[in-house]
């Protein structure tokens, strides 16, 4: 069953209060609350995640106009749908101005009540989304897919599934590049929260001194430049999924407070005092070993014993390389010009799957972006793959057009490759900087530095 909606009534009026609370809870999906005047609104807000909020405009002593800008400082992905009488139209109005989603008048039409809660949750999804989608924690839009048919690939998508139609929290351990985070979506939209958020959090991009805050919000006048309240991506996620990436980076400071939240779904904002309960499920993911972290300090033994209640092991890609066919075509297809498509050939296809691949699926991927740039046909060759093979001590590149494949130096590759991408754009340096993805003054000083005969 889908997490349920948590929906507050506030309405000084009795009847139409307990009319209301009786209609919503018959339906599975809302996890109704009452209130009977403004200041017992303010109070459950402050401890309690509400995603629709039906609020009264006339209470005495604190009114719906009062709780309405506590909710849009305090929670503001919360929907607030204003309740009023004909007569109170122009105030209604006024509360739109304010922020609220809507306004409904009295007598209160059941069925309009309902589908005026649905859009004012799409509307908080909308919302949520956008607020993910501008962050740097959000994961990529679009990238569900999990390409491989190799027996150990599909032993991890199975036990992921199966793992999804539980609420215990996962621990996804593997080295970068793996697809940790595709893993931890796929948990996440096969469960029962699959109706709500799925807000990422890398915890190694984010410095000490701010994971707190990001976690947890704060409040206005925490700490310098804290200009407004702010909901903690804890609260975004309330009812989903939150998915700690790189969670071995977490520094010891955090550690505790995150164990705390974890065990009880409790936190507080920085710099504030009331304590808020949310309902997430917790899906982590390490390149570390998180073990050899707790033995050498760095890692709370208790805090592992929370988040591995499961775990799944992503295998490199070089263990499964049957998957590097499928996943090469994938990038293909979504790296390259659909008018233009480009293809493998059998040499360029076997060095793919001769390589270790240290970077795995996220080299391919970029391996094959490059490779799509640098192929001038519609062929890529063995000469189009930019990439390094090890053998023993020496780093070794594929062989590049102009030279051999003895051992050549990081740098007499750089050159080469900006030398061939500046002959294949007609020394055009403005298209050949954005192929190489570096400004027109960078690629100018290394034309001047490797001492490169540019055509005028």
């Amino acid at each position: 069953m889908a997490k349920k909606y948590n929906l507050l009534v506030v309405d000084d009026e009795a009847p139409l209060r307990l009319l209301l609370e009786s209609e919503l809870s018959e339906a599975e999906e809302f996890a109704v609350a009452v209130a009977a005047d403004g200041g017992e609104a303010i109070n459950l807000i402050q401890s309690n995640v509400y995603d629709v909020i039906l609020l009264d405009v006339r209470m005495p002593r604190v009114s719906g106009i009062e709780v309405l800008k506590f909710v849009q400082e305090y929670s503001p992905t919360t929907q607030v749908i204003i309740l009023t009488n004909y007569a109170d139209i122009k105030t209604a109005i006024e509360t739109i101005k304010l922020g609220a989603y809507d306004f409904l008048a009295k007598p209160y039409d059941i069925e309009e009540i309902f589908n005026t809660i649905h859009r004012a949750l799409e509307r908080r999804a909308l919302f949520i989304d956008n607020k993910l989608m501008k962050s740097e924690l959000s994961r990529r839009a679009g990238a569900h897919e999990l390409i491989g048919q190799s027996p150990v690939f599909l032993q991890v998508i199975e036990s992921a599934t199966r793992f999804a139609e539980s609420e215990s929290f996962v621990m996804i351990q593997g080295a970068s590049g793996t697809g940790k985070e595709l893993i931890a979506n796929l948990i996440h939209r096969r469960s029962a929260r699959n109706n709500r958020p799925f807000v990422a959090v890398n915890c190694a991009s984010i410095p000490d001194a701010l994971l707190e805050s990001e976690l947890f919000g704060h409040e206005k006048g925490a700490f310098t430049n804290a200009f407004s309240t702010k909901q903690g991506l804890v609260e975004v996620a309330n009812g989903g999924t939150l998915f700690l990436d790189e969670v071995g980076d977490i520094s010891p400071a955090i550690q505790p407070k995150l164990l705390r939240f974890l065990e009880t779904g409790e936190f507080r904002r920085v710099g504030g005092t009331n304590l808020l309960t949310v309902d997430v499920r917790v899906v982590s993911a390490s390149n570390k070993d998180l073990r050899e972290e707790v033995r050498a300090g760095r890692f709370r033994e208790d805090l592992l014993y929370r988040l591995n209640v499961v775990s799944l092991i992503m295998p490199p890609l070089r263990d499964r390389p049957e998957d590097i066919p499928l996943l090469a075509e994938y990038f293909l297809q979504r790296k390259g010009s659909s008018k233009n498509s480009k293809r493998l050939s059998p040499g360029a296809l076997e060095l793919l799957r001769s390589h270790n691949w240290p970077g795995n699926v996220r080299e391919l991927e970029h391996m094959i972006e490059g490779a799509i740039l640098l192929s001038s046909g519609d062929i890529i060759e063995e000469s189009d793959l930019h990439m390094y093979f090890q053998r023993g001590d020496q780093l070794q590149a594929a062989p590049l057009p102009g030279s051999s494949a003895a051992t050549v130096s990081l740098e007499d590759l750089e050159r080469q490759h900006i030398e061939r991408t500046l002959r294949e754009q007609k020394f055009n340096r403005a298209r050949t900087a954005q192929l190489l993805g570096i400004s027109k003054k960078t690629l100018y000083l290394k034309i001047k530095r490797y001492g490169l005969k540019v055509e005028e």
